[in-house]
């Protein structure tokens, strides 16, 4: 490890990450600031590229329960832990001179020099090799799509600087699961997963236009761009539109294959909770913002059962 230089703007109590969590109490010292630049102590990220996975999964089963291929839920949930901790440490690698100047990110490993930009790329590798690992264990045209993702990785930190949509190029890749969950199932694709892939792209600019209003002063003077820049007051109206089409797109995606009361209870709890999202959301409280963007979670699990009781 290199040694901690604390950059001008750090400031621990506004920081993203805890100075008394896990990691610092029981990691080992020399792996604690890779697992902070894969965000372990957050899994959040993992559950929202996760859920898609298993979204589609569910659906692409034909038989619920008796079918069940726990084993594609075992890889996905593998292969979504370490690509979602490889796509932080790229971003992190790529924005760490923007994270240096911003009080929630100044601490994180590379400005705060727990890692150096060296270390971080040889991390990068090695969570891309593991990933690899996993996806091979999955059919041609799956790994054919997995590759294909990583365009949408690599360019992903860079288009705050380019577009004030940026949310909109995360929810092309963090939905990418809902078409690779398919094809291991059926091995082609099918309209139910293209209409569960624009089911998670709107969900996403919902829930990822919240989480930007937490840095939208910072980001204001970093120069950096984000739909929570661009909506403003316009957030809300947005915010329950994407919501709106998610759970239209997801009950569609269901119909396509079968479906039950049960499912249209499941997607009917989903709904108010997103309604809850967007009645409570307060875009100038930074607390407020990432607590609702966490609670997508359970939106996700939700969701799945939805998916599941299509069998029933």
């Amino acid at each position: 490890m290199t040694e901690t230089k604390p950059s001008p703007a750090s400031d621990p109590d506004k920081s993203d990450i805890s100075q008394t969590g896990w990691i610092n109490r029981h990691a080992p010292t020399w792996s604690r600031g890779y697992l902070k630049l894969a965000r372990v102590d957050r899994p959040i990220g993992t559950w929202l590229l996760l859920w898609p996975c298993i979204w589609s999964i569910l659906l692409a089963t034909p038989a619920g329960f008796s079918a069940l291929r726990y084993d594609l839920l075992l890889l996905f949930a593998l292969g979504a832990a370490v690509m979602r901790g490889a796509g932080c440490t790229l971003n992190d690698i790529v924005d760490r001179d923007f994270d240096a100047k911003v009080s929630r990110t100044a601490l994180r490993p590379i400005p705060s020099g727990e890692v150096s930009v060296r270390q971080a790329w040889a991390f990068l590798a090695l969570q891309l090799l593991v990933g690899f690992l996993v996806l091979i264990q999955l059919n041609a045209i799956t790994i054919g799509l997995g590759i294909g993702s990583l365009l949408l990785v690599a360019t992903y930190p860079f288009m705050k600087r380019i577009t004030y949509w940026p949310q909109a190029w995360l929810g092309l890749t963090f939905n990418w699961g809902a078409l690779m969950g398919w094809t291991a199932v059926a091995g082609s694709l099918d309209w139910p997963a293209a209409t569960l892939y624009a089911a998670g792209f709107f969900w996403t600019l919902g829930y990822d236009t919240i989480y930007a209003h937490q840095d939208k002063g910072d980001d204001v003077l970093i120069g950096v761009k984000s739909t929570a820049l661009a909506l403003g007051p316009q957030t809300l109206p947005f915010v329950i539109a994407m919501y709106t089409l998610t759970i239209i797109l997801l009950a569609l995606a269901a119909g396509m294959v079968g479906f039950s009361w049960i499912t249209g209870m499941l997607l009917l709890f989903a709904a108010v909770h997103l309604t809850w999202q967007a009645a409570t959301l307060d875009r100038d409280d930074a607390a407020n913002c990432l607590e609702r963007f966490r609670s997508n979670r359970d939106v996700g699990l939700l969701i799945a059962a939805a998916m599941l009781a299509v069998h029933l």
